[in-house]
This record gives C-alpha cells, structure tokens and sequence, in this order.
C-alpha cells in the first residue's frame, strides 16, 4: 500500500503540534470507550446485531468521507478477494467474539485482553508466520507479557470467579487481529489504493459479511431501547468510522511509531469508563496485571533492524486499532491499531 498522503502545510508549527495531540488523545478516548459501549449494546441487542450495527455506521461514516474526497475504491478481483479475508479477521470475527465476551465479563477485563494483541503477534513471529525477526529482547516481552496476563486473571487464585468462555473469546479476538494484521502486511500492501479507500472498502464488506450472519442467528428484538441504541450508534460512527479518520490524519501527520502509542492508553480508559460509569469491580490485580501487559507488549515492538518500516495502514480497535503497517480499519479496538489496515476496536 502506499504511504499515506503526507498533510497540507501549517502556518503556526504550535498549533500543529497542539491539532495532532488534541486528536491523538480524541481517538485514544474513542477506542477506550469502545469496550463499554459493546457491554452497553449488548444490554439491548444481540451480539451479532451489536456488531452489525457498528459495522454498518462505521461504513456510512468512511463512505461520507471517501464521497467527499472524491477518492477511487481499490481494483482488481484479487485485492477485493484479500480484503474479504481481511474484513474477516480484523473486523467481522473479533468485533463479534468481542461482543460475546462481554456478555459475561466486564468491558474493563475486554480493553485489557484487547491489548495482548501485539503478544500473539510476538508468538506468530516465533512460529515463522511473520517476516518479523524475533530478538532477545522482543522475547523478553513475550514472556513478561504472559506474566501480565496471569496476573490480570488471578492465576494464583485458580481463576476463581472468572468467566473462562468470555475471557477466551476476548483472547481469541485479540488473536485474530494479530493473524489479520499480517495477512494483511503480505497481502495488501503497493496495490496504489489509498488508506482510505482500503479501509471504506474493508469496513463495508464486513457489514455484508455480519448481514449474511445475523438473520441466522438472531431474530429482530420486539422492543428497541435508546440507551443501547445510542451506544451501538456511537460504537459504529465514532469507534469504527470516525476513530479511522482521526487515525489516518495522525499517522500522516506524526508518523506511525508516534501514533501507534495511542494503543497503551486504550486498557487504561476502557478500565476507568469501566469502574467510573458501569460500577465494574476492581481488584489490585487488574491495574497491576494490565501495567506488566503493556509493558511486555511495548517490548515486542522493539526493532532492532535497519529496515525501513512498512508504510502505515488503516483498523477499529483495532483496537485495534498500533503495530500495522498497512492501511486498514481497526480497533477494537479495539484496537488496536495506528500502523494497520482497517480492523479495531
């Protein structure tokens, strides 16, 4: 893919500088808030309907803005074959094991497995699933990562209290960012479509993906509540749509290392709309666990190479939304997701 389109000059460097962070700390708040308007929604709808509606506001959103900038979708067959793949795993499967997670686990302990995103992509990388070189240090991560992660989910307890099918599920999510953020790396990249197009593009086939789906297992709720509506419709328009929109500009602007950082505060904000607003129980474990996470996770990404990085692309959530390096949606958050293609949080 090519590198996103550099910005337009501006007259005052300090109200540039003050533009990009205003927007950075903007998007951070948007993906973190993601994990509870998933457990908002699914309050009021089915996780497959929570999904698609976040899909489907998502796509207005990036089909209003490629409208307006007159901008071109991708073409060929073979690139809207991967990006049906790619809409798979970096939108359509996480956003809906996401959803289902929260069914049963608290939106604070979601954010904080959304984040482990960069350790399955370490683990990939030891498998020779990506061209990511593995170092001491980067492994070093992988293992402190771990440590996180037992942490969070009180292992020295046996689990007690947790929900395993949820946590799976969240873990699952994470996981297939990761595999999505790769396949799209090989598979994507110098096809001469914009960030944008790329990701409008993706986001809309995992809204026909998701309306295939959710007749088939859910039917139309008799009652529409507005609360969980207004959340679904934030999560599509804001999480999926407009957080890309404030990705791409930032990503252009500072660059993707710089922007990718917003992915160690989205566990952070997910954990305190969490405790703030849903009354989520907070124990010492979760704040320290999530700490020791993000720390082995910021150690995976260490490079050691002198290679040039892969130009920046578009995810929801991902993420998820930080260590991509094509132009796709992401998230979840999710997440995850300031050097990738379409996905997040």
């Amino acid at each position: 893919m090519s590198p996103a389109a550099p910005p337009s000059p501006s007259p005052a460097p300090t109200s540039r500088l003050l533009d990009w962070r205003v927007r950075f700390g903007a998007l951070a708040l948007i993906w973190g808030f993601s994990f509870l308007f998933i457990k908002v929604g699914t309050e009021g709808f089915a996780p497959f309907q929570v999904t698609f509606g976040r899909l489907l506001f998502g796509t207005v959103v990036l089909a209003v803005a490629i409208i307006v900038k007159r901008d071109r979708l991708p073409r060929g067959a073979r690139v809207w074959g991967h990006l049906t793949v790619a809409a798979f795993l970096l939108n359509a499967l996480p956003f809906s094991l996401f959803a289902y997670a929260e069914l049963t686990i608290p939106s604070t302990l979601a954010g904080i497995c959304n984040a482990t995103t960069p350790l399955w992509g370490m683990v990939l990388s030891l498998v020779a699933l990506s061209e990511d070189r593995p170092t001491r240090v980067r492994a070093a991560g992988l293992g402190i990562g771990f440590i996180g992660v037992l942490t969070v989910l009180g292992a020295w307890q046996g689990f007690s209290g947790l929900d395993v099918t949820g946590t799976a599920l969240a873990l699952l999510a994470s996981f297939s960012y990761a595999v999505g953020w790769i396949y799209v790396r090989r598979t994507l990249s110098g096809t001469g479509a914009s960030h944008l197009s790329l990701a409008g593009s993706q986001v809309g086939l995992a809204t026909l993906q998701l309306a295939v789906v959710t007749p088939l297992f859910t039917s139309l709720p008799k009652s529409v509540d507005v609360v969980p509506l207004l959340a679904v419709i934030a999560l599509g328009a804001l999480g999926t749509g407009y957080a890309m929109l404030l990705q791409y500009g930032v990503v252009a602007e500072v660059g993707p290392t710089t922007a990718a950082m917003v992915t160690y505060f989205i566990p952070v904000i997910a954990t305190a709309a969490g405790v703030a607003l849903l009354d989520e129980r907070l124990t010492w474990n979760t704040p320290v666990g999530a700490l020791v996470v993000l720390a082995g996770a910021a150690l995976t990404q260490t490079r050691t190479s002198r290679r040039t990085p892969p130009p920046p692309t578009p995810t929801e959530p991902t993420p998820a939304e930080p260590r991509r390096a094509e132009p796709t949606p992401a998230p979840e958050p999710e997440a995850a997701a300031a050097r990738q293609p379409a996905s997040r949080t």
